[in-house]
């Protein structure tokens, strides 16, 4: 009886063991603070909050502001790389070129808010991200017009967005972009882009996925059921998982 009872154990842990094989690991995502000049207060809400949006979607959240991360052998393993209010230059020329060989192995790229004050110098992350940080006045409510409902990051959003952030003017636009949400700049003071403001966009570049949302200034939106679930629809489709 001890035999059988003991045989019976080890064959389950057997199956156990050989399911556990065969299980696929959490896709992970690389979210990247770095700062080299401007620092967001918001920034360790903005962190937890993405651990808990991965935990939600079933992703495993790595959450860094090391830059050493940035080789083609570590990016790999990672679905998208997520700039979480990055500022200045981050990273260095062998940084950079992984970071372009990632893309061009069809990683996703999202950028958060002051991921357009970043890296200046670097012409292909301009094309990446989509456009530079120009200005912004302070920070105020406006009306946003969401122009694409049809995607990820919008589809929850009604035809218009009230809310309060700092607002961005942009510039080195990038021509083409596939924009999801503009600005009405007659609803508050300080805009500088004209009727066609945008504040979300995305595209396919140069063979993997871009998405970028200037929302993200203050610590309340880290709260925002709506803002969260517009920052994880754009990762969605960054990493392919939507269409």
């Amino acid at each position: 009886m001890r035999k059988n009872k003991l045989w019976l154990l080890l064959a389950g842990a057997g199956c156990i063991m050989a399911a556990s094989a065969f299980m696929k690991p959490k896709p992970r995502l690389l979210v990247f603070s770095k700062t080299m000049g401007f620092r967001h207060d918001c920034i360790p809400d903005a962190k937890l909050a993405m651990i808990k949006l991965g935990a939600e979607h079933g992703f495993t959240v790595d959450t860094t502001e090391d830059a050493s991360v940035f080789t083609p052998g570590n990016l790999k393993q990672y679905k998208a790389i997520v700039f979480l209010n990055t500022t200045g230059n981050v990273l260095d020329d062998a940084q950079q070129a992984a970071m372009e060989g990632y893309i061009r192995k069809g990683g996703g790229y999202a950028g958060i808010h002051a991921a357009t004050d970043t890296e200046y110098d670097w012409p292909w992350y301009n094309q990446l991200v989509g456009a530079y940080f120009l200005s912004h006045p302070h920070q105020q409510t406006a009306t946003l017009q969401v122009v694409d409902r049809s995607h990820p990051a919008t589809r929850h959003l009604d035809a218009t967005w009230v809310r309060k952030d700092e607002w961005y003017n942009f510039k080195s636009m990038v021509p083409g972009l596939n924009v999801l949400i503009k600005i009405d700049e007659q609803s508050y003071k300080g805009g500088k882009n004209g009727a066609d403001h945008p504040m979300s966009w995305y595209r396919a570049f140069d063979g993997g996925r871009s998405f970028y949302t200037e929302l993200g200034h203050t610590k309340e939106s880290y709260r925002e059921e709506a803002f969260l679930r517009h920052v994880w629809g754009g990762i969605e489709y960054v990493t392919g998982k939507r269409k």
